[in-house]
């Protein structure tokens, strides 16, 4: 479905259900409070709130942080986000359509982005003028389309952005920005979302929420005078000094860039329900693991994997902690001497620069010191935490992330549900820690997750106790600087991606839990 030409624009339209003229009447013979007239303009658009990390709708709840794979087996993006623009005036009702859209997608990883987090920051005249209500919000000088541009341009890529919280009481920033990840569909809406050419060539869908100017009215009045008690003078002074004419001049005209148009907003269904199937029809459903399961059959292993050397004592261990029979203080045990030899033997592996100390005989001594700014180290939930004790007893005051990859039982895929990673963490060298690979997938999402926030990828080291080589080919062949670090490496996975013969359910033995049989070897330690 390729976007009709402004003439042509696909317009969704059906009988007006009537005006708003009763029921601004009706509001305008109340009784409302009286505020100073010099009291802070807090906003003149729909009010940007945090988003939670999900959604919950009647039926099912809607991830708006993380998502399944969004990239091929070469590692690089397959499908960029396809992002939905909905443009319309000041209370048209543009967050109702979008959550409406949401509800009905049935997508579970979509991501909302308001055009109110965007307002630029006040200069001090600005701050005085916006005081007694002489500064206008809706102008396209008031927002920072710059910013704004770069932010949605990486969500469509998929990458994590830092969203800033814009504080509409005092006009400025907040400190703290939120972090925000891509997602199978993004929803953009805001006043001015069609206003900016750059802005424009980034929405795959265009959407324009048109309501009757007396009910958009009505609803600024409504919730000026409930919610922030107002007096209605001043908030109808506002709407005919620059809300009105902002309307007129810069956001109605936009409606010629449309997709589809939307009378009456959230209670058009017809409209809502072609949006929706044209959105499904963009969409693809990739399953990862199959493809990763007959990829890289038959070749040699990559020469960025490196196997500690199975020494007497590696093989002692390895044969304690594969045996069904070990009890669980045993597995313990010697896994935690196995991750601390391994630990060890990466670290080996880091750069290193000389470097002269003095003894304290007074003699200098030509030593080695770490080439770079750090050492962080990222776990794969749950049993890649298990290896941050054996990093943190080798490596003082490390630093230490967490992502949270799980596994969806109807699809069998992994899906990014949680991460918490370090600041600056794009200038580190990053210990990724997971206790088994089997297919690779889970620990493909991980490194992805660096490379979105902007980790080297040869600063990357894998680590595990124990990877099939089909996770080794995997990895080595969508990102073949990563070095890829384990202390066993074996042949096989059966046709439930288990590594054969294997160590089990690591988490499951670790942890002292038990599992359903059918559950995959992923998040929770088990191969995958």
């Amino acid at each position: 479905w390729s976007r009709p030409s402004s003439s042509h624009t696909v317009q969704v339209l059906t009988q007006h259900s009537g005006s708003g003229e009763d029921s601004l009447d009706s509001l305008l013979n109340q009784r409302c409070p009286l505020t100073p007239s010099l009291s802070p303009r807090k906003r003149t658009t729909s009010q940007s709130k945090t988003e939670p990390p999900l959604l919950r709708t009647n039926k099912r709840t809607i991830y708006t942080a993380g998502r399944p794979p969004w990239y091929n087996v070469t590692g690089t993006t397959f499908k960029e986000a396809f992002v939905i623009g909905l443009c319309g005036g000041s209370a048209s009702g543009k967050t109702t359509v979008a959550n409406k859209i949401i509800e009905a997608l049935d997508v579970p990883w979509v991501v909302l982005l308001s055009m109110d987090s965007f307002y630029k920051v006040l200069s001090k005249e600005e701050q005085e003028l916006a005081a007694r209500n002489e500064y206008n919000f809706d102008h396209p000088d008031a927002f920072d389309f710059e910013l704004l541009v770069i932010v949605l341009r990486k969500l469509k890529k998929g990458k994590s952005v830092k969203v800033p919280v814009y504080d509409f009481t005092t006009h400025s920033r907040r400190k703290e920005w939120k972090t925000v990840y891509g997602a199978n569909v993004v929803i953009f809406e805001g006043i001015l979302a069609f206003a900016n050419k750059e802005l424009l060539k980034l929405l795959d869908m265009k959407v324009f929420v048109d309501t009757d100017s007396d009910i958009r009215l009505v609803r600024r009045l409504k919730r000026d005078i409930s919610e922030r008690g107002r007096d209605i003078a001043g908030v109808i002074k506002q709407y005919n000094k620059f809300v009105k004419p902002s309307f007129e001049q810069y956001i109605e005209p936009t409606v010629q860039v449309a997709d589809i148009v939307v009378p009456r907003g959230g209670e058009n269904f017809v409209a809502l329900d072609l949006i929706v199937q044209h959105v499904h029809s963009q969409l693809e459903k990739v399953r990862r693991r199959q493809t990763l399961a007959s990829a890289h059959q038959g070749q040699p292993l990559p020469t960025t994997l490196s196997v500690m050397e199975s020494t007497p004592q590696v093989r002692g261990m390895h044969t304690i902690i594969r045996n069904k029979d070990t009890n669980r203080d045993e597995f313990i045990f010697y896994s935690k001497r196995l991750m601390r030899l391994l630990i060890e033997h990466a670290l080996s592996f880091l750069p290193l620069k000389p470097v002269l100390v003095e003894t304290p005989q007074g003699t200098i001594y030509e030593g080695r010191r770490l080439s770079g700014k750090r050492i962080t180290g990222v776990s794969i939930l749950r049993a890649g935490e298990t290896m941050e004790q054996a990093l943190m007893a080798v490596c003082k005051d490390i630093r230490l992330g967490k992502i949270l990859i799980q596994t969806n039982h109807d699809t069998g895929e992994p899906e990014l549900h949680y991460l918490r990673l370090p600041k600056d963490i794009s200038e580190d060298y990053v210990i990724l820690m997971d206790s088994t690979v089997s297919t690779g997938a889970a620990a493909l999402m991980a490194v992805r997750v660096l490379l979105d926030h902007d980790v080297q990828e040869d600063k990357i080291f894998l680590l595990s106790l124990l990877m099939a080589e089909m996770g080794v080919h995997s990895v080595a062949y969508a990102f073949p600087k990563v070095r890829i670090i384990t202390t066993a490496v074996d042949k096989k996975v059966n046709d439930e991606f288990h590594i054969i013969p294997g160590i089990g359910n690591f988490g499951d033995r670790y942890f002292g839990t038990d599992a359903p049989s059918d559950w995959y070897e992923s998040d929770e330690g088990m191969d995958y």
